[in-house]
C-alpha cells in the first residue's frame, strides 16, 4: 500500500455513504455489509469486550477519553465493550477526524481538490484502473469522477470485505450514529479541505508514481495480509504490532514511501492533538476518536497530549498490558 491506510479509509466511507452507485453482486464479489437483526444485536451487545485503544485524559478537573479506531470491521465491532460504553455516558462532545455524516463534508470529499492539478491517466492507467474497479465488485465509472489516487485508496480497501472486514462496519460510523441519537455534539479536527490536499501530493509526478505502486501492490496481492494484520492487531489492541507497522506493512520501500507515512501519520498529530485539547478547554468532557496509527510512534497522541498539561492513563488494554 502506496499511504498509511488509516488515512486513507476515511476517504472510502465517505463514497459507500455517500452518492456512489450500489455496488454489484455477481457471484464473484465479497459480500456485502448487512445490518445485525435485532437478536443479534442484543447478543453482540451483551457480550461485546474492550477492542482497539483508549486512553483517559484528564486535565482542570475534567476527564476526556482518546479512542483509537479502524476505519473497517466486522459487525460485531460495532458494540462497544464495557470501557467504550462508560467512556461514551462520561462524555458530552464526540470529536472525530472528520464527521462524514455531515453533507457539506461529503460534498467537498466528492469533488477533485482546487488546489491540486489534474491527474491525466494514459490508456494503460486507465485500463489498469478498471480492473480494479471490476475487482471491487464496482459498476464500471462509479469512481470516474474522483482523483486517481482517491480512487485508488477504495479499491484498495474494498479488498478487505473478502476477509469479512467491510467500511459499513467501522467504528467512527457505530460513534458518529450515536451521538447523534443521544444529542450529542460531534465536531471535526480536520477539515475536508485539508484531508484532500494531504492525501493528494501537490506534484502530478508524485502522484502518478504512488498510483502506479498502489495498482502494482493490488496486482500482486500484497494488500490484503497488510489489512487483516492491521485488524487483528486493532481488536487485540496490539500497541507493539501497530507500533512496528512500517517493518511490516508491505507499503514502505524507499525514502519517499518513508516520508509520505511520517508526513500523513505524524505530521498530523501535533494539530489533531491542538484540536482535541481545545475542545476539552470548553468544559465539557469529549470522547475523541481517530485512527489508531496516531496512538503510536514517538509523535504519538497520547505523548503529545501529555506535553499539553493532560494526565494520560491507557484504560484498553490496561496499561500493565503490553
Amino acid at each position: 500500500m502506496n499511504h498509511p491506510l488509516l488515512a486513507r479509509l476515511l476517504i472510502l466511507l465517505t463514497l459507500l455513504l455517500g452518492a456512489a452507485p450500489a455496488l454489484a453482486k455477481p457471484p464473484a464479489c465479497p459480500p456485502s455489509a448487512t445490518a445485525p437483526s435485532a437478536e443479534q444485536a442484543q447478543t453482540l451487545a451483551a457480550q461485546a469486550p474492550d477492542r482497539g485503544l483508549l486512553y483517559r485524559l484528564r486535565r482542570d478537573g475534567i476527564n476526556s477519553y482518546l479512542y483509537g479506531t479502524l476505519h473497517i470491521g466486522r459487525m460485531e465491532w460495532l458494540f462497544p465493550g464495557p470501557q467504550l460504553r462508560m467512556a461514551m455516558a462520561q462524555t458530552q462532545l464526540l470529536a472525530l477526524e472528520l464527521d462524514l455524516q455531515d453533507p457539506a463534508t461529503l460534498k467537498v470529499l466528492s469533488q477533485p481538490p482546487r488546489q491540486r492539478e489534474p491527474l491525466r491517466l494514459s490508456e494503460a492507467e486507465r485500463q489498469r484502473l478498471a480492473a480494479q474497479a471490476r475487482a471491487a465488485c464496482l459498476p464500471e465509472g462509479a469512481l470516474a469522477g474522483l482523483h486517481p489516487l482517491l480512487q485508488l485508496s477504495s479499491y484498495t480497501v474494498l479488498q478487505a470485505r473478502w476477509d469479512g472486514l467491510d467500511p459499513g462496519f467501522g467504528q467512527e460510523q457505530m460513534l458518529g450514529s450515536w451521538a447523534r441519537q443521544q444529542g450529542r455534539s460531534v465536531h471535526a479536527l480536520e477539515s475536508a479541505e485539508l484531508q484532500l490536499l494531504a492525501l493528494i501530493p501537490q506534484q502530478t509526478q508524485q502522484a502518478r508514481q504512488l498510483l502506479l505502486k498502489g495498482l502494482t501492490q493490488l496486482e500482486r496481492g500484497q494488500v490484503r495480509p497488510a489489512l487483516r494484520r492491521l485488524a487483528e492487531a486493532w481488536a487485540a489492541g496490539d500497541l507493539a504490532t501497530l507500533q512496528d507497522y512500517e517493518r511490516w506493512c508491505d507499503c514502505i520501500h524507499d525514502a519517499q514511501d518513508r516520508a509520505e507515512l511520517q508526513r500523513l501519520n505524524d505530521g498530523r498529530n501535533p494539530a489533531l492533538a491542538r484540536g482535541i485539547a481545545a475542545l476539552h478547554a470548553q468544559g465539557r468532557p469529549v470522547l475523541a476518536a481517530v485512527g489508531a496509527l496516531h496512538l503510536s510512534g514517538e509523535q504519538s497522541l497520547p505523548l503529545l497530549l501529555a506535553q499539553l498539561g493532560f494526565e494520560v492513563e491507557r484504560l484498553v488494554p490496561p496499561s500493565d498490558v503490553r
